[in-house]
């Protein structure tokens, strides 16, 4: 997606802070860590998560959804593409 390079290096910065705290919920279980601990990690985790997924989703809906310049067609792949996601996040 192009339109996404503009925020390259935050989504990757993003990227690597999941990556992180995936490798910390991994350690956690491997040191046998209190599950209180662990569960803090996982809803952490999900939450970042769940940012990057906030933040891919506008950017769709902007550029392939809402752009004044799409043709109808365009649109309705942008509109399909976009509730494909939205299912899939919500199973």
């Amino acid at each position: 997606m192009p339109h996404l390079s503009d925020h390259k290096d935050e989504l990757i910065k993003r990227v690597q802070r999941l990556t992180g705290q995936m490798q910390a919920v991994q350690r956690s279980l491997e040191t046998e860590a209190d599950c209180d601990k662990v569960l803090h990690l996982v809803a952490a985790t999900r939450g970042a998560l769940n940012g990057l997924l906030d933040e891919l989703l506008e950017a769709h809906a902007r550029e392939h959804v809402a752009h004044p310049d799409l043709t109808a067609d365009q649109r309705q792949q942008g509109v399909d593409t976009l509730v494909t996601a939205i299912r899939r996040y919500s199973k």
